[in-house]
Order: structure tokens, then sequence, then C-alpha cells
């Protein structure tokens, strides 16, 4: 009897067998507490797609579409696509679903395979897999500094260290067509001289030129045109804001003027984290804003943020540190317990500083992301069925004493700082022990 040759996996897709899946475990464990520490909830989007919806999203002169997307004619003869990546299904999920209409600041994370036929090599496979997190509603730079915070706050959980953040602005629909028109134009004048592939980038999606990886290239691109030069009033007050708010948490990144993301939807902010162990191919994670792309994809004005990182390059970066170690569990939150309410800028700041002392904690907290008179912020925090607000003003800084309304019992009382962390660390200890002795009968699982 002739033996058959056995299966093996597609090329470019893997297994991961344990014990490597114990350190994708302690990823993702700790990418889900510190996401739900501010306030984000998850999101499970198909795996299969319109290929439309990344034509338009993405950008029809991207490589992703032009080359690399698993695409396939269903029974109907409609063209599908394995998802390249989750930013156009999230915001396609949020338009479909009138997700516009609900209260507040809409905060997703995801975790999930996403395909693209690549080269294979280290860290970079033909089905990969993504956590990544998306902040729609608002266009202020401290919901970028958040974003920012939350990602360094759960590197640190990993214990990932000897990292890089690069940080840049791209502009928006008033400055990036400027900007646009003097690369083409400098990028005429040295076309000759790329590599093939920036020659036809050069003019298709010229954007993608200030990405090119190959050595001979760099001087030539270092002589280019850069973004900060041509940003808009509107633009760099939004960058220096939010530089503003990275130093107030002691966040520290590197201007990088000529870093671009390869996904045609960014606006204003993009950032990349960086980590010299995975050599060449050194990104760990990027991001940035894409305030327009709800409009590309026919929903409504819905501003938005968000990043995805590359956990088969995460798990190498990590394995670097030694032994996965164990992260401790957040508190299961069935509500969320604190909203912090600001009443101008030295407010925001001192806010800022509180949330992120008591998320560090464990302490569900949300913080007001845009300026509001009191009366509309508290109807927001009644629409976010929040059940407590903390509220900050000019008065309040000066004195040390918070008011706190319960807005289940509409009492109010006032509390120190020390008196607000006794309230909600020991209350996140409580929570977070019954949820270890919870019967399984419950519904709840131990870990």
């Amino acid at each position: 009897m002739n033996r058959k040759e056995p299966l093996r996996a597609v090329k470019g897709m893997r297994d991961i067998l344990p014990p490597d899946s114990a350190l994708w475990e302690e990823m993702e464990r700790a990418a889900r507490d510190v996401f739900r520490a501010y306030a984000y909830r998850e999101i499970r989007t198909p795996l299969v797609e319109p290929t439309e919806l990344f034509a338009r999203g993405v950008g029809q002169d991207t490589d992703i579409v032009t080359k690399e997307m698993y695409s396939f004619d269903d029974r109907d003869e409609k063209s599908l696509t394995l998802r390249p990546e989750a930013t156009a299904s999230v915001v396609r999920a949020y338009i479909e679903h009138r997700l516009d209409q609900q209260p507040g600041v809409k905060k997703f994370y995801y975790m999930g395979p996403m395909f693209r036929r690549e080269r294979p090599q280290k860290g970079r496979y033909r089905q990969f897999y993504q956590i990544g997190a998306e902040a729609i509603g608002s266009d202020s730079p401290a919901v970028d500094a958040e974003v920012l915070e939350m990602l360094i706050v759960l590197l640190a959980r990993l214990q990932l260290t000897g990292f890089t953040m690069y940080l840049n602005s791209v502009g928006c629909a008033k400055c990036r067509p400027q900007y646009l028109a003097v690369l083409r134009s400098e990028l005429s004048k040295v076309r000759q001289q790329l590599c093939a592939d920036c020659q036809r980038r050069s003019e298709t999606n010229p954007l993608r030129v200030l990405d090119c990886k190959i050595p001979e290239d760099q001087p030539i691109i270092e002589a280019l045109p850069t973004f900060l030069d041509l940003l808009c009033a509107e633009c760099r007050q939004h960058f220096e804001q939010l530089q503003s708010y990275l130093r107030d948490r002691q966040i520290p990144f590197t201007l990088q003027p000529r870093l671009v993301r390869g996904l045609d939807y960014y606006t204003r902010t993009t950032f990349e984290i960086v980590h010299g162990a995975l050599g060449a191919q050194n990104s760990v994670l990027g991001g940035g804003r894409y305030d327009g792309l709800s409009e590309m994809l026919g929903g409504p004005p819905a501003p938005g943020i968000g990043f995805s990182i590359g956990e088969d390059r995460l798990a190498l970066t990590l394995a670097r540190r030694g032994e996965a170690g164990e992260s401790d569990e957040a508190p299961e939150a069935t509500a969320l317990p604190l909203y912090i309410v600001w009443l101008g800028e030295s407010a925001y700041r001192h806010a800022a500083e509180l949330a992120r002392e008591l998320r560090a904690r464990n302490v569900v907290v949300e913080l007001l992301a845009d300026p509001l008179k009191l009366k509309k912020a508290l109807e927001l925090a009644s629409r976010l069925h929040v059940r407590h607000v903390l509220i900050i003003g000019d008065q309040e800084l000066a004195e040390g004493i918070y008011p706190m309304r319960d807005m289940a019992q509409g009492t109010q009382k006032t509390v120190t700082k020390e008196e607000l962390f006794e309230q909600f660390t020991g209350r996140a200890a409580a929570a977070k022990e019954r949820f270890r002795h919870e019967p399984a009968e419950k519904g709840t699982q131990t870990r």
C-alpha cells in the first residue's frame, strides 16, 4: 500500500503550538486587561468582506490592493476578499449599524487573523494576527494622547523595553493636496534615480516613496520635503497640542517627518513603534488618524484614530525578554464605574493624570474627550450609564477636593484624592477577588 505524502500548511501560513501559544495568550490577556481599563469593548468583524471595501478605504493604488489581497468571486459573481486589515471593517460596521447614533466616543478593540499574499519572511506571514483598537467620534488631540498612553501602558504590562515611538502628522484634506503637489514635483526630478517600485509609486502613490526601505534610495528620500513643512494652521495646532499632552504624561517620542502609513485613509497623527530585536523589518505596531474614512465608505462624518499591533512580530520581540511572565488579572466590569469630567485646560491635564493613576491600579475610568459645559457633560454621562462622575474645575484644583456624583442615587459628595483612590482601588480589588472565585456554573471562567 502506497503511503500518501502528509499534507502541510499553506505557504506563508503556520500553526502556533505550545509552548509558544502561552506567550500569545499572555499578549492577548494583557491587551484585554488594558483595553478594558480604558473603556474599550470588543468588536468581531467577518474574515471576508466585499473587495470594494478595501479598494475604497485602503486605496486603489496601494500595494495591498494591487498586489497582496486574497480576492475571489463568489457564486453570485460578487468579488470578496479575505480581510488584509481591520480598520476598514470596523468603520464599515460602525456605518452599517448606525453606531453614530450612540453617545460619546465609540471605543472598540479586536484580535484576529488578517491575510496578505506577501513574500514570507521573519515575522511576516500570509496569514498574520493583529491586536488593534479604534476610537471613533472625536477629532480631539486628547483622544490621540490617550490612545498612545494606552499603548505604552500595554507594552509596560508586557515588560517590553528598548522600543522607540516615532510620531508625525500627515495633514488633512486642506493641506495634504498641497504637499502631494510639491512632493510629485520634487519626485519628478529624481525619479530615474529611484528603485523600480519607487519609480512606479512616484506616479501612482507618491507617499509610499517615503516608506521605501531600499538603502540606496535613502539619501534621495531624506532630501524630499516633509509634511511638517506644509501643515495648515489647524493641523499644526493639533500636532503641537498632542505633543504637549504626551510630554505631560512623560511619554517619550521621536519626531519622524517622513513617517507615513501604507494606507490611503490616514490623516493628521501617524505613529509607529519599532524595536531593534526585529532587524530591518523592525515595526511592532503602527496607526494614526483616519478622519475622512467614514465618508469614503458612504457613512456620516466620524473622525477616528486607531492602531494595529502585529502579534507575530510582538511575539518575536517578547521572546527576547526571557520567560513570559504572568500579568495580573483585571477586574470584570459590568458597567462604567467612573467618568471624569473636566472644565478647562488646566483641569484636563490634572484629570488625565488622575485617570492614568487610577487605570494603573486596574480601575475602569472614562475621561471626557472634548470640552463641554457641565450640564452637557452630565447628560452624556447619564446616557453612557456611568455609576459615578468626578468633576474637576479650577476651584477643585485649588482646593484639592472633588465633587463626585452618584448617578444612580442622584446624590453628591466631595472627596479628596486619597479618599477617591481608597474607594475605587478597594472596589477593584474586591471585584478581582470575586472574579477569581466565581463558580464556573455562573458563567465566569477562571484562568
